[in-house]
């Protein structure tokens, strides 16, 4: 049964605003939520991290069996929280109330909202970046760009950052609606560009080639950084980049909640999903991984970014295109991945105080104070594997709870209820504490911090950390059972 208009009573002040409500209008439907997808995958660093793994696979056909078993990966994942967004209605911090206790659920948002700022930084400086691209084609702002320095980057980097940042927050001034007619527009505008970008670098090339001309010496020299066992085309570096591409949607499989509770029903939910996910993905990967080939075949070095390939164009309005269009799409999953989570998520730790625009605007300036020390910049795969191994355990112990020890029945009311199902110990679950962060121990801090566990464990961190968190809270749940709503 679907949650549809559901009111909420006795909802306790410090546990509700009309943000965090379950959803009252179901209004996306498939077109929506594959747009959800596009506007995700298709920017500057979606095109980093896939043409970054398509080196490490070594050939054509490793990368697009690799990219592919990944996709697949994620569909299911996303299908598992996407489906329990659509039967409660409610946002990823609501639902985490279900596991962690209605105060505990503060801690998994904080996480995610903190991950999400990250993410907002690196998001906004690769949108920003390919408008530098862009302008340095220009003399005089070339000169500007390489003698005026101030926060560690050029000025001419922090003043595109901060613009294309203030242009972020606009978008979100009118809520969750505008947000779905933006991104309608802006996954499939960048699907145009990039499938523009392949055929300028193909036709340059003579024709599409679907073999790598890049040597091996290149090849381990631009994958050196990444973290990842074996040399490229290996067998372990295939499994590393389907566990990378699995990793670097962390952040989603926790919140997708936020958008699928939007869908009407599960159907709508799934023909979105499977056009967003495992078609989508592939298709903009090979889209990647030709670009690639063809951007090497015609300039001689292998051009991991967009608008490193773009700001080589001889024609300024193929050039400009390429880098509004890119900007456009990097705000697209700023808004969609990084602003709609932390906004619900800070919301939920002061409902009275802070409404979804607040949070939004909290995580913006949050990442404005990230940009100095541009944690995001490096090898992308060691990036991602590094903040996507955080929220692990999170959606470890989420699924088990949801799947395994409720079956798939919330109490919905009692999510917004100081006293109800939920309170567990004066609201927090100490089992979810714990197998959190037991799960943390072994996904982010020892693989990161030490030297116990060998190299290749944080490639696999993000796994790691949602079976042993699983693992360790179903096995505390059986021990110490608690009530467990039967309604929704």
């Amino acid at each position: 049964m679907e949650i549809k208009n559901l009111e909420i009573k006795n909802a306790s002040p410090s546990l509700y605003n009309d943000d965090l409500a379950p959803a009252r209008e179901r209004n996306w439907g498939a077109f929506s939520i594959f747009n959800v997808w596009t506007s995700d995958v298709h920017s500057l660093w979606g095109y980093y991290l896939a043409a970054s793994l398509f080196l490490l696979c070594g050939s054509f056909v490793n990368f697009i069996l690799a990219i592919g078993v990944g996709s697949l990966v994620i569909f299911v994942l996303m299908s598992l929280i996407g489906n329990a967004g659509v039967k409660t209605g409610v946002p990823y911090p609501v639902l985490a109330r279900a596991s962690f206790g209605v105060w505990g659920a503060n801690i998994p948002a904080l996480v995610r909202a903190v991950v999400a700022c990250f993410w907002y930084g690196a998001q906004t400086a690769a949108a920003s970046g390919a408008i530098v691209a862009l302008l340095t084609r220009i003399d005089s702002f070339k000169a500007f760009h390489q003698s005026s320095h101030m926060l560690g980057h050029s000025t001419l980097e922090v003043i595109c950052f901060v613009v294309i940042w203030a242009l972020q927050l606009l978008i979100i001034q009118r809520g969750m609606e505008t947000v779905r007619r933006f991104q309608d527009w802006a996954g499939p505008a960048v699907w145009l560009m990039m499938l523009i970008l392949a055929i300028y670098l193909c036709i340059a090339a003579g024709g599409i080639s679907l073999t790598a001309p890049i040597p091996q010496d290149v090849l381990l020299e631009k994958t050196k950084e990444a973290g990842v066992p074996g040399v490229p085309g290996s067998f372990p570096a295939l499994c590393a980049v389907a566990a990378t591409w699995i990793t670097y949607f962390a952040a989603l499989y926790l919140n997708f909640c936020d958008f699928s509770r939007y869908a009407p029903d599960v159907r709508a939910l799934r023909k979105g999903n499977i056009w967003g996910l495992p078609v989508n993905l592939i298709l903009f990967s090979l889209v990647a991984g030709v670009t690639t080939i063809a951007a090497f075949n015609v300039y001689h070095e292998v051009l991991l970014h967009p608008d490193q390939i773009s700001a080589k164009f001889d024609s300024w309005f193929l050039a400009l295109l390429a880098a509004v269009t890119f900007a456009v799409a990097t705000l697209g999953i700023n808004v969609v991945a990084n602003f709609v989570s932390p906004a619900f998520d800070f919301s939920n730790v002061f409902p009275r105080h802070i409404d979804f625009k607040k949070g939004g605007y909290i995580a913006a300036l949050i990442a404005l104070a990230l940009y100095p020390f541009a944690p995001w910049e490096g090898s992308a795969a060691s990036f991602v594997g590094l903040i996507g191994a955080t929220m692990g355990p999170i959606f470890g112990i989420m699924m088990v709870d949801y799947y395994l020890i409720a079956k798939g029945r919330v109490n919905v009311p009692a999510l917004y209820q100081e006293d109800g199902e939920y309170r567990f110990q004066n609201g927090w679950n100490v089992s979810a504490l714990i197998a959190a962060a037991i799960g943390a121990l072994f996904s982010s801090v020892l693989p990161n911090f030490t030297s116990i566990l060998p190299a290749w464990w944080a490639v696999y961190g993000w796994f790691f950390g949602v079976g042993i968190a699983g693992a360790v809270y179903y096995a505390l749940r059986v021990a110490m059972p608690s009530p467990v709503a039967r309604t929704a």
